[in-house]
């Protein structure tokens, strides 16, 4: 059953790494109306460092912060968060949760499903939804409506040469790369102002680019350019609309300590009313969808074209077994034999 929310409702923190200490916990613990009720992390001396200068303390038990919590919020890899939010939901803690929900359809539909079956609230803090001047436009573009296009390309430097970014020590983001870690923000400006997506092709480019054409329920296209290994002299994020009314441009936004502040608002007002918040966890697990078919998509194209590659090599003949396994392989990615 979700826990009632008091005057000030106390709000747990799990994790530890650069984007808690940088963002999530300056924010609780600067958030005027709400109680920085502890922190939890996989590293209890980071939690206990994390927690003294926050002036909150450090729970060694998940389940224990969970107890003296009314919500929680999330800083921690995709696929460690998604199984402890299933289980702070089941505890009757609204949770706050990170972008991607999970690197899984599966995962994400048991956050989803957990959330749903608990009746808590849920905010997937997708920091270009609650940042005051791309979620003001955001709504004015909505509201204009008549859009035929969008474009938008999110060129990070994150793995670019001479980066120094903590971020850049996250191995679930050298894994998975620029399509989920920066997709989800992309997606979650396109989405609202153009409709649900309806048709996906996705392409590799270098490094860890990922090239997106997608259809939209309003009928509307879009296409999205997303790594995180350009180069430093390349780096920018824009996003423009093109429609019946002209062309508009994503606003600049200036950090995101003042958006977690308003995701947690948004977590409190869905709490009070009941009423869910436009980016919940279903809408999470819509993403999540979206950047799966992206992903195999992607990656099946990368595979059809290596298997052709190998095929078309005349030195390949020169090895029965290496042409029979690479037949077999062109096979398996739908090819003909």
């Amino acid at each position: 059953m979700a826990k009632q929310l008091g005057a000030k409702p106390r709000i747990g923190l799990l994790g530890t790494g650069p984007w808690a200490g940088r963002t999530h916990a300056p924010a609780l613990a600067g958030h005027p109306g709400i109680e920085f009720s502890g922190v939890w992390g996989r590293r209890p001396e980071a939690a206990a460092a994390l927690a003294a200068a926050s002036g909150t303390r450090a729970y060694d038990d998940v389940d224990a912060l969970f107890a003296a919590s009314d919500a929680v919020a999330f800083a921690l890899p995709p696929d460690v968060q998604a199984p402890l939010a299933v289980r702070a939901a089941e505890a009757g803690c609204h949770v706050l949760l990170d972008k991607p929900v999970a690197t899984t359809v599966a995962g994400a539909r048991e956050v989803a499903g957990a959330v749903e079956a608990a009746g808590v609230a849920s905010v997937v803090f997708c920091t270009l939804r609650f940042a005051e001047p791309t979620a003001r436009w955001i709504e004015e573009q909505v509201a204009v409506g008549g859009w035929f296009l969008g474009e938008a390309h999110w060129l990070g430097s994150l793995y670019g040469a001479g980066s120094t970014s903590e971020y850049a020590a996250s191995p679930w983001r050298r894994e998975k790369g620029g399509l989920w870690d920066v997709g989800p923000h992309v997606l979650s400006v396109l989405l609202p102002v153009l409709g649900d997506v309806t048709e996906i092709t996705a392409a590799r480019g270098p490094a860890d680019t990922h090239h997106l054409v997608l259809r939209h329920t309003s009928g509307a296209s879009s296409t999205a350019t997303l790594t995180l290994g350009a180069p430093p002299e390349a780096a920018e994020a824009a996003l423009t609309l093109y429609g019946t009314g002209g062309r508009a441009e994503l606003p600049r936004w200036d950090g995101a300590v003042g958006a977690f502040g308003a995701a947690v608002d948004a977590l409190i007002g869905s709490a009070r009313t009941g009423g869910p918040d436009a980016c919940d966890a279903r809408f999470g697990l819509r993403l999540t969808e979206i950047l799966t078919a992206a992903e195999a998509m992607a990656e099946a194209k990368a595979e059809a074209r290596a298997t052709e590659g190998a095929l078309q090599d005349p030195s390949a003949s020169d090895s029965p077994s290496h042409s029979a396994s690479s037949a077999r392989g062109y096979n398996r990615s739908g090819g003909v034999a």
